[in-house]
């Protein structure tokens, strides 16, 4: 099980993000109240899908021996309001010598992500109100 604690404070709207080991930092852009000192949460949902989808490229590439030399990946993240839902926009990018067959595979083995997985199936949140 992952376990992340976000915490804030006073000041508006730096928030610490905290995993066993790591840190990081939220916060809102200027133009909405914050300072701009790290990704605003949707940037961090975003980052969640793209870093996924190329850690799950190179894992799979290197275990089959292919010369992908690079991967990009792009995300676009809308809130569509009038419809109620989320648009979520990758794009891929491969680089190296791979063959048609080699990039049709990569691509289909980019939505095997756990992430995507998570965001195309349903997800239940439980809220509780807790002492910390």
């Amino acid at each position: 099980m992952i376990k992340i604690t976000a915490q804030i404070g006073k000041e508006l709207y730096k928030t610490e993000i905290k995993s066993a080991v790591n840190t990081i930092i939220a916060d809102e852009p200027v133009e909405a109240g914050g300072k701009d000192l790290g990704f605003a949460p949707r940037e961090l949902l975003a980052s969640s899908l793209g870093a996924c989808t190329a850690i799950t490229l190179r894992m799979y590439a290197d275990r089959k021996g292919w010369d992908l030399t690079d991967a990009k990946v792009a995300i676009t993240f809308e809130w569509d309001a009038e419809n109620l839902k989320s648009v979520i926009k990758r794009n891929i990018a491969l680089f190296g010598t791979l063959d048609d067959a080699q990039r049709k595979r990569l691509l289909k083995i980019a939505n095997s992500c756990p992430i995507h997985k998570i965001l195309t199936n349903p997800i239940e949140i439980e809220t509780l109100l807790g002492n910390g």
